[in-house]
């Protein structure tokens, strides 16, 4: 069995601020370096991003041996302890990336051990480059080749004392953070996400999956007139300050009828998109159980799953919304914005702030044109302040 050894780091410039990762790979027995990974991620913090390359860091391990054996070296005694299990994981944001991590090595295969600042400084370099270049508008970028011997690293001994990944790792995933109770007076205002479905488009009221992967259908009459009442709602309310919008034309439109009762323009960020459904586009879930059964068994029971068709996992899609979750609360800090999104992402944002397991999607209802809200505190807490609000569409 091949050894490798994955060293990681991550920074952020303002904790949150601007991010990035890097990752690399190196042969155990001779010390030589085999792969290397680096990645600007946007507005992150510390953690996000240190978690975020480990994923890096594991997955281009698999990508050299996927039967291969892998210890994890980094300067992150959060990371270590809390993918050990030796510390629970409270924190919404890392408990999606910590489920991506452990599912990339079966839990015997993989090792983890602390390792001071000094000796993580090819990944810390790695790090800094991505988030240099991108500042710069440009993505980080590999050298030809990668696979040459580093003469000051030496093979990797034996360590000391390392920790093997096991159940535990799953039971401090699963663990809720602690209620904090009410949050002090000098905490100040919250960034409050008011989330809104799109309207109905003509695949809406059939119940087919409608992702970013199929047709891209636009509202239905009865969805654009949702769209105005939903408008008129936030218009009374007057609390909205600013309109983000998913890609698709469905949201596009929705967002665009909104804000032209709030009087203000619409933003647009990828992030809000909805997941890729693959070759489970268009069809009912009949349909997908009909044509696909085991595929569809497998992704009802496990969230890193992918559709048929190479569509997108529940656990990316978690992972992709807390970056995007991190970036706009950086952005609208103390302020109150809209974000006209779908199923799935206007989901994970909730049970994200729930802390809830992702088996949780599957027991929401979310209904067109509805609104719900999350407000996200300074210290990291946040608080779900409503869910599938349809009292609009009803006056």
């Amino acid at each position: 069995m091949r050894e490798f050894v994955v060293e990681a780091d991550g920074g952020s410039r303002g904790n949150p601020g601007p991010a990035g990762y890097g990752a690399v790979v190196v042969d155990a027995a001779t010390g030589r370096t085999l792969a290397e990974a680096a990645e600007y991620i946007g507005v992150a913090t510390n953690n996000v991003a240190e978690y975020r390359g480990l994923l890096a860091g594991l997955r281009a391990a698999r990508d050299l041996d996927p039967a291969a054996a892998v210890h994890v070296r980094m300067d992150s005694k959060l990371v270590v302890e809390q993918m050990s299990g030796r510390w629970k994981i409270k924190h919404p944001d890392m408990k999606p990336l910590a489920f991506e991590a452990s599912k990339v090595f079966p839990a015997d295969r993989v090792t983890y051990e602390w390792i001071p600042r000094e000796r993580n400084k090819h990944a810390d370099r790695l790090a800094n480059e991505a988030m240099d270049a991108g500042q710069r508008g440009e993505r980080w970028s590999a050298p030809d080749s990668t696979a040459e011997p580093d003469e000051a690293r030496a093979p990797a001994p034996a360590p000391a004392e390392t920790v093997t990944a096991g159940a535990d790792v799953r039971a401090a995933r699963s663990a809720a953070a602690p209620a904090t109770g009410w949050g002090p007076a000098d905490m100040g205002a919250p960034a409050t996400f008011v989330l809104l479905r799109h309207g109905e488009t003509p695949l809406t009221p059939q119940k087919r999956f409608s992702g970013s992967g199929g047709t891209d259908p636009s509202l239905s009459g009865a969805g654009r007139e949702q769209a105005e009442r939903a408008g008129a709602a936030l218009a009374r309310r007057g609390t909205v300050e600013a309109v983000v919008a998913s890609p698709l034309a469905r949201t596009r439109e929705t967002a665009g009828i909104v804000a032209a009762r709030l009087g203000l323009d619409v933003s647009v960020d990828d992030g809000l998109r909805e997941t890729d459904f693959g070759a489970w586009e268009g069809l009912t879930f009949g349909e997908v159980r009909e044509r696909h059964r085991e595929d569809l068994d497998a992704w009802l029971a496990d969230p890193e799953a992918r559709p048929t068709g190479d569509g997108e996992s529940f656990a990316a899609t978690a992972v992709r919304i807390a970056a995007t979750r991190d970036r706009l609360v950086a952005a609208y800090a103390g302020r109150t914005v809209l974000l006209v999104s779908h199923v799935t992402p206007i989901k994970t944002f909730v049970r994200l702030a729930l802390g809830a397991p992702p088996e949780s999607l599957f027991r929401m209802e979310l209904s067109a044109a509805s609104l719900s809200a999350v407000a996200y505190y300074a210290d990291g807490n946040a608080s779900v302040r409503l869910f599938n609000d349809t009292s609009h569409l009803r006056a």
